[in-house]
């Protein structure tokens, strides 16, 4: 493994709390195709986890209640012939889930009204464009 797995700032994947399991890829392959165990799969109990802060676990275990199963969390990888960058993959990509899903809010679209010079712009090229279609249509070309 490359060391950790930053999720933001200064909290990262530990790695005592991740479960690997290996078995075999469907994916690509050659004569080595059947012997070795390339896909790998990667359990994270999110819901007992303590290293991530309160607010950021209850943030994940939120947004990410539909792919949860009892508070684990689980992603595959089998896109690469090696085991070993099918772990960097899965790991990497649980990591940035875990970020996105942790993420604070964006703050909420403050309404604001529309410049009239902008909205009298539109119209006027609106009325433009209206006038060079119609001046395309064969009704005065005799």
């Amino acid at each position: 493994m490359s060391g950790p797995y930053v999720i933001r700032g200064s909290v990262s994947l530990p790695e005592a709390e991740l479960t690997w399991r290996f078995s075999r890829s469907s994916g690509p392959g050659g004569q080595h195709v059947n012997t070795s165990d390339s896909q790998v799969e990667l359990r994270f109990d999110l819901a007992k986890t303590e290293a991530l802060p309160p607010v950021w676990k209850e943030r994940a275990l939120a947004q990410l209640a539909g792919r949860l199963v009892d508070g684990v969390i689980s992603v595959r990888a089998s896109e690469h012939r090696s085991q070993w960058r099918n772990r960097e993959t899965a790991a990497v990509r649980l990591a940035s889930l875990l970020a996105e899903a942790s993420a604070p809010p964006p703050k909420p679209r403050r309404a604001t009204r529309i410049p009239r010079g902008i909205n009298e712009r539109r119209l006027r090229e609106k009325k433009q464009r209206s006038d060079t279609k119609r001046g395309r249509t064969g009704r005065d070309w005799g």
